[in-house]
């Protein structure tokens, strides 16, 4: 998430408002977190993690503030590409005591982007996003637990209050069942008298908000987010393993840039 907010890096020769950057930039540095167990859980952890910093400004892969992934299409206004999303790990969360801990996730598939606005000098803009993305637990083997989609809008403001980058995102969350049985289900083996056997079905899985502030200076990149999640509503809010009917996500990093590329390349910034 706090990559999300990273510096962006489009690369669009010759267009307006751009201007000769590295090809790449690398560092490192810390992040603290406060993550919910799983949206719908009542308990949090807090972690203290190393960041890496990575900035690729390349014409189909690329890494900057709106998350690593491929370009397979790109025109002026719509690009498709392949992105990565992850989540953390569930252990010890008092609602599923006696249950299979959840393992670290991650989320990879195609996503439409279409831009229906953007300022004359390119540093605000708006767009649609429509992430598709299959979610992979990563036990022993890795397994398939399902789909997600999460269409969403997009509003990314750069160069405000004196070099300020700050993106805005919104948008409903659907899953199909695998995914949703995953998190919420509960199997007969696994009833108890407080914790009723579920069965969750495919469809509505609440929505999200995110917000997120990052600043580029000349060998540091500071960065923070929070993200606000319902699931009021959603197919499997009536497992006995949604606790909450909302969560909130925190964030704050920063990284001290350490190597940059001595090609350059045009990009938004």
């Amino acid at each position: 998430m706090l990559a999300a907010t990273a510096a962006s890096a489009e690369s669009r020769p010759g267009a307006p408002g751009t201007k000769q950057l590295p090809l790449w930039e690398l560092g490192v540095g810390v992040a603290a977190l406060r993550l919910p167990d799983y949206r719908g859980s009542d308990q949090a952890t807090d972690y203290a993690l190393p960041l890496p910093y990575f900035v690729y400004r390349g014409q189909w892969l690329r890494a900057d503030r709106e998350g690593a992934r491929a370009v397979l299409f790109d025109t002026q206004h719509l690009e498709v590409d392949l992105s990565l999303a992850a989540a953390a790990p569930a252990r010890h969360n008092a609602a599923r005591e006696g249950m299979a801990d959840l393992a670290l996730r991650v989320e990879f598939g195609p996503s439409a982007n279409i831009e229906f606005w953007r300022s004359d000098d390119r540093s605000h803009k708006a767009e649609l996003r429509a992430p598709v993305r299959a979610a992979v637990a990563l036990e022993h083997p890795p397994r398939g637990v399902g789909w997600t989609f999460n269409p969403n809008l997009n509003l990314d403001l750069r160069g405000i209050g004196g070099g300020w980058d700050l993106g805005l995102e919104s948008g409903a969350v659907f899953g199909d069942r695998r995914f949703h049985s995953y998190l919420y289900g509960v199997a007969a083996s696994e009833a108890t008298a407080q914790r009723p056997a579920f069965e969750a079905r495919a469809g509505y899985a609440g929505w999200l908000a995110r917000a997120g502030v990052s600043r580029h200076f000349e060998r540091t990149w500071v960065g923070a987010f929070i993200r606000y999640d319902s699931v009021r509503g959603a197919v499997f809010a009536p497992s006995p393993l949604v606790k909450s009917e909302q969560n909130w996500t925190l964030g704050l990093g920063v990284s001290w840039i350490l190597s940059v590329s001595d090609r350059l390349v045009a990009a938004d910034r």
